[in-house]
């Protein structure tokens, strides 16, 4: 399967200034820019920058950002499942994960969360995958945003249906370890019955696996 990127575009006026919404975009084309020092809610600004980059490069790898002039204010990823997930274990090919979505917190009022998915999802390459974003409530920010668990999850909601994703039923150990947590799913309209069947399959492995079990006794 080829993983064709087709760059896009769009210019959002704020109080703020003019900010670009753009991507995906190459590291090289990403060392261009400065990276906000309050994109720290993974891990260190200088060393999730220097992952972005690496993802960059991947050859399924997407990088889509937001920017006030030469700054890096937001961002948003797309990638194949870590090796050490569940969701890797079929190794599809037409999987891939949201893997990381963070706006610099003096830049949250401006709904680019949203618009960075509605942009990803315009190209049109993204109809052939499956894109699913793991929601975890300890990757929240509850502090900064003084939300409660369950007002972020509304939050959350609805900024992934701004490029389609909706909640979707698993038996997957971390999401369903507390109810607040949630799997978020969108198909897109290219992806054959094949690979939707071995989703399904995949989002309940557990169950499969008991079922397998069983059938060995």
């Amino acid at each position: 399967m080829q993983h064709i990127k087709t760059y896009q575009s769009m210019k959002l006026e704020t109080s703020s200034g003019s900010i670009i919404i753009e991507g995906p975009l190459s590291s090289s084309e990403l060392k261009n820019f400065t990276f906000h020092e309050k994109l720290e809610a993974f891990r260190p600004s200088k060393k999730q920058f220097e992952a972005l980059l690496g993802i960059a490069d991947l050859e399924e790898g997407r990088i889509l950002i937001a920017r006030l002039n030469d700054t890096i204010i937001g961002y948003v990823t797309y990638l194949f499942p870590d090796p050490l997930e569940r969701w890797s274990h079929f190794n599809m090919e037409d999987l891939l994960e949201l893997g990381a979505i963070e706006i610099a917190p003096s830049f949250r009022g401006y709904k680019l969360g949203s618009e960075l998915i509605r942009l990803s999802m315009l190209d049109e390459m993204m109809d052939n995958y499956i894109i699913i974003s793991t929601e975890y409530y300890w990757h929240w920010d509850l502090k900064e945003t003084q939300l409660s668990i369950w007002n972020y999850r509304k939050v959350m909601e609805k900024m992934m249906s701004s490029g389609g994703l909706t909640p979707a039923p698993t038996d997957d150990p971390e999401i369903i370890s507390h109810p607040a947590n949630c799997l978020m799913v969108r198909i897109g309209q290219n992806v054959t019955d094949s690979s939707i069947e071995k989703f399904d399959r995949l989002r309940f492995l557990d169950r499969e696996k008991f079922r397998s079990l069983r059938k060995g006794f």
